[in-house]
């Protein structure tokens, strides 16, 4: 079915107009009763909004913005937290026909100054006319300014406009902003990749793109239990995360159903908030990153049960990251007494370059196991399926040479729909290499077995090439953090650096652990897992404090990221564990780019 046809079909969830500012006014029509619900730091309710109102504050913003010169086409980089000022400012920039960016705020992933940083990095890199956040983030982005952040760093004078979220609630809107006809086709807004590998691009997605994966979302995960969609969504992951903003955000706006809105901080404060925002309801989906999972069975698990009613958690969404059989079993088994099922667990893929959704599990059956072919990663024994393509949505996997290869063979994982981004803002090489006749290369690899459901087994673009046999970084992780006991809040991270002996791995291990001798047993422990099961020797094995290693908004570990700080000396380590024989010398930062580049 093509895309004009989903449009036109009467009668079904479908028959909305692909145009987000039509899609916002509608929903205050359609559905006058559902709004939103934001929830505060103690999991209650902390104020409504239907969606009726929530267009006439966007109207509103798009008035101020419109008084302080905001054009349509201009692009506005938001820094704020999840709020009803973030949600008035992203739309109220849709209204206004302007192109609105969000990204984390100081603190959320890291380092503050680190973040705004990289948020002056992203302004340059899109263009933004404004740069909207609280007080506080614009003094603290002009003392980096006045440092000379953007004389080092950036290729050109900064031309954004540091405006603070207080100045533009204050300023009286201007006349009311005409919403005429838009192209379908054309850019609604821009959507930061989560920067796993790098520093993140701005992807260009339209408002065909947004609502038509929205509303696939939703009929993919009412289609098992006979309805269009869920009944509500509950919902801690950030706005700024392609999860959050369309696979909660616009799915709920598009579906006219109500939709519970939690801080990412309350979330991994205390887990079971989360949980026990869920439970008593009926018909929910909520969606989180595998880590999320593992986090509940962990903080809370079975001893923490009581009081918690999951029997309506109806679609428990399970993506971003690698599904993992262990966190499947642990947390259906962790919540069993509180009604809670494996069928439940419905496990999906996608990526920010398909807007969001490429495939997602259509069936109330526990998620799938599947032996992994010969040639992938040793220690993925069976993998998780993730679904089959949503509507109008193919997937291929190809060889290096671009043919198809037929189900159970691991190859590169290749999709065409109407979900896939217009491109790279202002790189028109990345985007070639990525966009190729239609179809986009997610550098995903993976097999699809008879039924065309897909397994994931990493990315093509981490593999590490250690004395000439390939593997996967996470193949490293789970071995260590299966001897450490973690997975869940304390993570790990594995990369390889060139050294006078070749590429060599090294590991670093997030750890509570503060005993020195049983931090020595423990780095021991590992290296001898790596070596047995791996065939790895390890250059370098280091433990660092429980959440420093790089996350991004996801919760995947900025390997690259790592990788880089490393090299730096800036890894703060607990100690250093030596494997066998000494650590290997990494060659400084400027070979070891020359090294990669080659």
């Amino acid at each position: 079915m093509t895309v004009g046809a989903l449009r036109r079909s009467p009668g079904t969830a479908h028959d909305r107009p692909l145009d987000l500012r039509r899609v916002l006014a509608d929903a205050g029509r359609r559905a006058p009763d559902r709004g939103i619900t934001l929830v505060d730091n103690r999991g209650r309710d902390k104020d409504r909004r239907t969606y009726a109102e929530l267009h006439r504050a966007a109207q509103l913003m798009a008035g101020r913005y419109r008084e302080l010169g905001l054009e349509p086409g201009d692009r506005v980089l938001l820094c704020l937290p999840t709020s009803w000022e973030w949600l008035d400012c992203w739309f109220g920039a849709v209204l206004l026909g302007a192109v609105p960016c969000a990204i984390a705020t100081p603190g959320a992933l890291g380092s503050p100054t680190a973040q705004l940083e990289k948020t002056l990095r992203v302004c340059e890199r899109i263009g933004a006319r404004f740069l909207v956040g609280a007080e506080s983030v614009q003094r603290d982005t002009r003392r980096i300014l006045e440092a000379g952040f953007a004389e080092q760093t950036l290729h050109a004078p900064l031309c954004t406009d540091l405006l603070a979220i207080e100045q533009l609630v204050a300023t009286a809107p201007a006349s009311p902003v005409p919403e005429s006809d838009v192209d379908e086709a054309s850019t609604a807004y821009l959507q930061l990749t989560s920067g796993s590998t790098g520093q993140p691009r701005a992807v260009e997605l339209s408002h065909r793109a947004a609502i038509h994966n929205a509303l696939a979302c939703a009929e993919r995960i009412g289609q098992p239990h006979g309805a269009a969609a869920p009944s509500v969504i509950v919902s801690w992951l950030p706005l700024y995360h392609d999860m959050g903003l369309v696979g909660c955000l616009l799915q709920a706006l598009a579906s006219g159903v109500d939709l519970h809105l939690m801080s990412p901080r309350t979330f991994l404060g205390r887990p079971r908030l989360w949980l026990e925002r869920i439970s008593g309801l009926e018909g929910v989906m909520s969606p989180a990153p595998n880590f999320a999972y593992q986090l509940c069975a962990e903080r809370v698990g079975a001893a923490g049960v009581e009081g918690l009613d999951l029997r309506g958690f109806r679609d428990a969404i399970t993506g971003s990251e690698l599904v993992r059989p262990e966190t499947v079993d642990a947390f259906s088994s962790s919540f069993e007494a509180a009604g809670f099922t494996r069928e439940q667990l419905r496990p999906a893929y996608g990526l920010a370059e398909a807007t969001l959704a490429v495939t997602l599990n259509a069936e109330l059956k526990a998620p799938r196991l599947c032996q992994v072919p010969a040639g992938g990663p040793r220690e993925l024994r069976a993998v998780v399926g993730n679904g089959v393509p949503v509507r109008d949505t193919r997937v291929e996997i190809r060889d290096p040479a671009g043919g198809v290869l037929p189900s159970h063979a691991i190859g590169e994982v290749w999709v065409r729909g109407p979900g896939v981004m217009n491109g790279y803002l202002g790189d028109a090489e990345a985007t070639a290499e990525t966009l190729r006749d239609g179809w986009l290369d997610t550098g995903d690899l993976g097999f699809r077995d008879h039924e065309g459901e897909l397994y994931l087994t990493g990315r093509k673009k981490e593999i590490l090439i250690l004395q000439g046999h390939n593997l996967m970084p996470h193949e490293l992780e789970w071995v260590a953090e299966g001897v450490a006991g973690s997975g869940g809040a304390e993570r790990s991270g594995a990369f390889s650096v060139p050294s006078v002996r070749g590429e060599r791995a090294v590991l670093v291990i997030e750890t509570t652990e503060q005993d020195p001798e049983r931090l020595r047993e423990l780095g021991h422990e590992v290296a001898s897992a790596v070596g047995r099961l791996l065939g790895v020797p390890l250059a370098d094995l280091v433990l660092v404090r429980r959440g420093t290693l790089p996350r991004t908004s996801s919760g995947k570990i900025q390997r690259t990221a790592l990788r880089d700080s490393y090299l730096r000396g800036e890894v703060t380590r607990e100690r250093l564990v030596e494997t066998a024989g000494a650590p290997l010398p990494a060659m400084p930062p400027e070979q070891s780019s020359k090294s990669e580049a080659t």
